[in-house]
């Protein structure tokens, strides 16, 4: 496998044709990677549990890059990422406190989408959507099939974490073309790019490593668990 890109938690590797394979490493950061560890299997658990809320999404109708599992990773249908986050909060916590001064543990009902330009060298800044059409990160109609498919996909983990005894605080998204021209859903779906809480507010997510709260790997471990058996009881349901 040739190697197309190592970032700060996962290496893609070119497999042939319109594949690829998305490793994922045990490295985790925060803090615009001033904060760093590699706990071991980290990147074992976070594949598995960004495998299976690929499966549950596209069995629910969501496009996606996702094509099957593989060992410490997942194969996936080579994108073009498009520059632009979108990030879907159903609480208020993280930077949206400091910034707009909300009560932390706020609930928006509608969720709220933000977005932001993918751009390490810059932190990757907050942009509105008169920006994003502007600059041609992507276009009017692009932007609205993007909103349109991180909320129903918002829906879906929202759903599923509450049977799992989460809840799905925020979640970010990345979203590429495949060679065919059809717009997906891309990177990863794990606790490094969403936060959950448990019934008394305890993160069940990266802020565990962000803010020393406890073992990150247990904590994963923990979150996939939970997953898998709340897949088991829909599945008999």
């Amino acid at each position: 496998m040739r190697l197309l890109y190592e970032g700060k938690s996962k290496k893609i590797y070119d497999v042939g044709g319109d594949k690829v394979f998305v490793e994922f490493k045990d490295d985790i950061t925060a803090f615009n990677g001033e904060k760093k560890a590699s706990p071991p299997n980290k990147g074992k658990i976070t594949a598995k549990i960004s495998s299976i809320l690929f499966e549950y999404l596209q069995t629910n109708g969501i496009p996606t890059h996702y094509l099957h599992r593989g060992e410490r990773g997942f194969y996936a249908r080579k994108v073009k990422i498009l520059p632009v986050e979108l990030v879907v909060r159903n609480v208020a916590t993280g930077s949206i406190v400091s910034r707009l001064g909300i009560e932390k543990g706020s609930r928006f009902e509608p969720p709220l989408v933000e977005y932001f330009y993918k751009s390490d060298l810059l932190g990757d800044p907050m942009v509105c959507e008169n920006h994003i059409i502007y600059f041609g990160w992507a276009n009017e109609e692009e932007l609205s099939r993007m909103k349109d498919l991180a909320l129903k996909a918002t829906q879906l983990l929202t759903d599923l974490l509450a049977l799992a005894g989460l809840r799905l605080v925020d979640i970010k998204y990345e979203f590429g073309y495949d060679e065919s021209g059809q717009l997906l859903l891309a990177d990863e779906i794990s606790p490094d790019t969403f936060r959950l809480w448990d019934e008394e507010g305890r993160p069940y997510d990266k802020d565990v490593f962000r803010k020393d709260l406890g073992d990150v790997v247990e904590t994963y471990k923990e979150v996939l668990r939970r997953l898998e058996e709340a897949l088991k009881r829909l599945s008999t349901s």
